[in-house]
């Protein structure tokens, strides 16, 4: 799977922006897969399959969007299917010098202590392929839980913030 993240600024509003999106999608060469963003956010995240960094370039071009961002990313965790059920984002800052290997290992190595913090549930992360930060997505019923899960993985957080998603984009 190639997945490619668009950031957009959040000057519209989230399915204006995907409708536009959505408009411009050439036929069968790719597909959104999810879109998220936050209401404090300056920026909405859309994910997209089957297109590379050019084509989601040109693609923003024709909705008439200007991206903050074009990054391919690697998914790690549950496919998008549950993005309605997603509540918080949390973004993190990976730490310059940390490889892919690195972070892989290390998820794989952590990611059974989540069970420490029983009322987070961590869904998926978009790790940019470059290494310059990560999106992680967790149902949880609260920011203090969340964190707590992330102090139980060992895992920062750059900024938490309440979802709003939209749950029409088909997995």
């Amino acid at each position: 799977m190639s997945l490619i993240l668009l950031e957009l600024a959040a000057d519209q509003p989230l399915d204006a922006q995907q409708a536009n999106l959505r408009q411009a999608l050439p036929g069968s060469e790719g597909q959104l897969v999810e879109a998220f963003a936050a209401p404090e956010l300056t920026e909405h995240y859309f994910v997209f399959d089957g297109l590379d960094e050019a084509a989601i370039a040109q693609l923003a071009e024709r909705s008439g969007l200007r991206p903050l961002n074009i990054k391919a990313v690697r998914l790690v965790g549950e496919a998008a299917e549950r993005t309605a059920e997603a509540r918080y984002l949390v973004e993190w800052d990976l730490p310059e010098g940390l490889t892919m290997a690195a972070y892989l290992q290390r998820k794989a190595e952590k990611t059974p202590l989540y069970a420490q913090v029983p009322e987070a549930k961590f869904f998926r992360t978009y790790v940019c392929e470059d290494m310059s930060k990560c999106l992680c997505l967790y149902d949880a019923p609260d920011e203090a839980a969340v964190r707590r899960a992330r102090a139980a993985v060992g895992a920062p957080v750059t900024r938490l913030s309440r979802v709003a998603n939209d749950d029409s984009v088909p997995s």
